[in-house]
């Protein structure tokens, strides 16, 4: 059964899409037509987003049949992962409305299980971002876990970091940092560093408290060892800024404990699906 939050997000994209009405599928094909349906992955990648395809044609009429032919959340070649058998007007009206949230959601499960693959034996943990589509975090970041990587805070208000800007406003990192633990002292709190100086200034600020990390913004290689070496396990370490498939082995293999990657979700493309119907007499 989908959440709640699941069913609105399609009922607001099949609303988006249909508006008052097909009209090519209500001209072109009978109320009692009748069809079978089977959606096929054509690339490589991780599928999820089957319980969101199959709200969507449910949505539409609940009495289309729907059956899943591929475990989700597992990286396989290609081949049908669904079948749909019931009225043509409802496979139809949301072929593509199911078809944009598998092919997105397996597009950012696929992103996320690369990236996994290529830090695999370092130690690192891929972790996602902030940076996710409006009104779909909540989908994005459960594609992000299936393809095996591991979510970073959902927003604003389940986590603390720390950035230049806060920084600035609060009249110093010290002072932010003070007044962060004190006003939230069971969140995570993260202080962001793009210099080795000011890794030294968040370690004097928050060194030693539980839940304490440090994010290594934009640092090359080099400084992301000497990161790891000045910390010498006192705070938890991200390295963070334009993380790519080349790059990664060699940030993780730094010690970091961390790699966020906004890429997961921002730049992520969509696996290639198709919906191939034929009519039953």
């Amino acid at each position: 059964m989908p959440d709640a939050t699941t069913i609105e997000i399609v009922a607001r994209a099949l609303a988006e899409d249909v508006g008052d009405e097909d009209v090519t599928t209500a001209a072109t094909v009978p109320d009692e037509a009748r069809g079978r349906a089977v959606i096929t992955q054509k690339a490589p990648g991780v599928i999820y987003g089957f319980d969101v395809a199959v709200e969507t044609f449910r949505l539409l009429e609940p009495s289309v049949a729907v059956n899943v032919l591929a475990p989700g959340g597992v990286w396989r070649d290609e081949g049908p992962v669904m079948q749909l058998e019931g009225a043509v007007r409802a496979i139809l009206t949301g072929e593509r409305t199911a078809l944009n949230f598998l092919q997105r959601l397996s597009g950012v499960a696929t992103m996320a299980a690369r990236y996994v693959q290529a830090v695999e034996g370092t130690g690192a943990t891929i972790i996602d971002t902030r940076k996710t589509t409006p009104g779909l975090r909540a989908l994005e970041k459960a594609a992000v876990a299936a393809g095996g990587a591991t979510n970073h805070r959902f927003g604003l208000f389940d986590a603390i970091l720390i950035k230049e800007n806060h920084a600035a406003a609060a009249g110093g990192l010290g002072k932010a940092v003070r007044k962060a633990r004190a006003y939230a002292p069971d969140l995570l709190l993260e202080v962001e560093a793009r210099t080795l100086a000011e890794v030294g200034e968040a370690l004097e600020a928050g060194a030693g408290a539980p839940g304490f990390r440090i994010l290594l913004d934009n640092m090359s290689v080099a400084q992301l060892r000497e990161a790891v070496e000045r910390v010498g396990g006192r705070a938890e370490l991200e390295a963070s800024g334009g993380v790519t498939l080349e790059t990664v082995q060699a940030i993780a293999s730094t010690g970091v404990d961390f790699i966020s990657v906004g890429a997961l979700t921002h730049s992520a493309p969509a696996l290639d699906l198709s919906l191939l119907l034929e009519a039953i007499p």
